[in-house]
């Protein structure tokens, strides 16, 4: 599978490499940053990083590292998401606590909702942030999508929320 580089002002969205596993670990070991995603330490992140690898050619969709141009740290993780069951291609984000404040949640999200309208022949994406994720849930609410019900999802009491293609390209032309 081919997976593109999305880049924006100030992103760059580039496939997960290995490389990423220590900067990752250090995002997501912090408690603070996975009280709704939860943590993972070096070994689980591994496993983390294979897995959304591995969505990219299960699903022809998936995320990428997000990098900060101005400096080439990585950042965190955004894209996308599909599985089995799941309430359609999701858009997820995952900036680490140091870059939290930026505006980087919502402008990657946007890079890959654009990329995924133009790609992919779906009518409407998805995000499902733990109902109790409040900047989560802002950050939806900034992308134009709307809350359509709760739902549980791996266990999480999740927010669905939802926006069409038609209102996509209203709101990011």
């Amino acid at each position: 599978m081919n997976i593109p580089t999305l880049t924006t002002p100030r992103l760059i969205l580039r496939p997960i490499h290995r490389d990423d596993l220590d900067a990752a670990t250090a995002i997501w070991s912090d408690p603070e940053f996975g009280r709704y995603v939860g943590t993972h330490d070096r070994h689980s992140m591994w496993h983390n990083l294979a897995g959304n690898v591995g969505v990219w050619e299960l699903e022809g969709v998936g995320p990428w590292s997000v990098v900060e141009r101005a400096t080439g740290v990585l950042v965190g993780r955004a894209g996308l998401w599909n599985e089995p069951g799941w309430p359609g291609i999701e858009l997820v984000w995952f900036i680490g606590r140091p870059w939290w404040g930026r505006g980087y949640a919502p402008e990657a999200a946007r890079a890959a909702g654009t990329w995924a309208f133009a790609h992919h022949d779906v009518d409407r994406l998805v995000t499902v942030p733990n109902r109790a994720n409040r900047n989560s849930v802002r950050v939806a609410e900034k992308l134009g999508m709307t809350f359509d019900r709760y739902e549980v999802l791996h266990g999480t009491d999740s927010a669905v929320y939802v926006i069409t293609r038609e209102t996509w390209a209203a709101r990011w032309p």
